[in-house]
């Protein structure tokens, strides 16, 4: 046996560990990547592996888009309510198929636009993780999209399945009679009010911003005022007088907001801390008004009502 020194001078190697071992040290092995699970995957692969659950070809008693119709009423009942990851990618394509039929049963002259709109402010070039992406939407007419998705998937599997079947005709005239344009309207009273600086749009981890802190709600009226700041020196004038700054009242919380919505009248409706809603402005409105009209005029109304309160 031939020993060479300079051998018999290394250490030697790192006893075993088990990966299951809690020792609190690195890991054994630091090459070794977690598993990658359904969920864990990139959204765009996420979508290519749902895309694909589609059936391509008919079968021997039914079609192909009978097959595709199935398989849609699948992601609407089943698969989407499995997890997030699941959730945004079978709510893509739902919203995508659906769109176009959504769009033809709008009524004239009313408009539309229920793509969903972020909570929060999204980065255009940061790759979308799927755990961190908040469900809510402050486009309120997403949901009535949504509703519509969940409608029609199940009319058509069963106008599939039984000639017997009898397409509910009112289900889809409630929603577009009076849903669908109130829904509208408030998400024009949005867009005119923040530009008017009457209506605040807050994040939903903020939404009791104006019950806490420096707001408060007034108990008389229900207004949202924003506290006098303290004056100085230089804004008084003579003894006893104070210059007169124009008071500027805090825009209304989006989230506190409705629309009553008829024929005939539309009016804003403002609920405060959970209490019953009340009605604070009120304009009258023709049948065939255009929507547009209508949010413009309750914006102006709005912004008297915070001035006379």
């Amino acid at each position: 046996m031939i020993i060479d020194p300079e051998k018999s001078m290394l250490q030697a190697p790192p006893p075993y560990v088990s990966p299951n071992s809690n020792t609190g040290g690195p890991p054994p092995f630091p090459h070794c990547r977690p598993v990658m699970t359904l969920s864990t995957l990139p959204p765009h692969i996420l979508l290519q592996i749902v895309h694909m659950t589609f059936p391509q070809t008919p079968a021997f008693d039914e079609g192909k888009v009978e097959r595709q119709r199935k398989t849609l009423y699948w992601l609407s009942v089943s698969l989407r309510l499995v997890n997030r990851a699941l959730y945004i990618t079978c709510m893509h394509i739902l919203r995508s198929t659906y769109l176009p039929a959504y769009d033809s049963l709008i009524r004239a002259p009313y408009s539309s636009d229920p793509f969903p709109l972020p909570t929060g402010p999204q980065s255009a070039f940061a790759p979308a993780d799927p755990a961190s992406l908040r469900l809510g939407t402050i486009q309120r007419e997403t949901a009535i999209l949504d509703l519509f998705i969940a409608l029609k998937v199940r009319e058509d599997v069963w106008a599939d399945d039984s000639e017997l079947h009898l397409e509910r005709d009112e289900s889809f005239k409630d929603l577009f009679d009076l849903a669908q344009p109130r829904s509208r309207l408030e998400d024009l009273v949005r867009v005119y009010g923040v530009r008017e600086g009457v209506v605040a749009i807050e994040n939903l981890s903020a939404a009791s911003a104006y019950t806490s802190g420096n707001t408060s709600p007034s108990p008389t009226s229900g207004v949202f005022r924003q506290p006098p700041t303290p004056t100085s020196p230089r804004s008084i004038k003579g003894k006893g007088k104070q210059s007169d700054a124009p008071f500027r009242p805090t825009p209304v919380p989006f989230h506190s907001l409705s629309v009553s919505f008829s024929s005939r009248k539309v009016g804003l409706q403002l609920n405060v801390a959970g209490k019953s809603k009340r009605t604070i402005v009120e304009t009258d409105r023709t049948r065939d008004e255009r929507l547009e009209l209508a949010a413009k005029r309750l914006v102006r109304s709005l912004a008297v009502w915070l001035d006379q309160n």
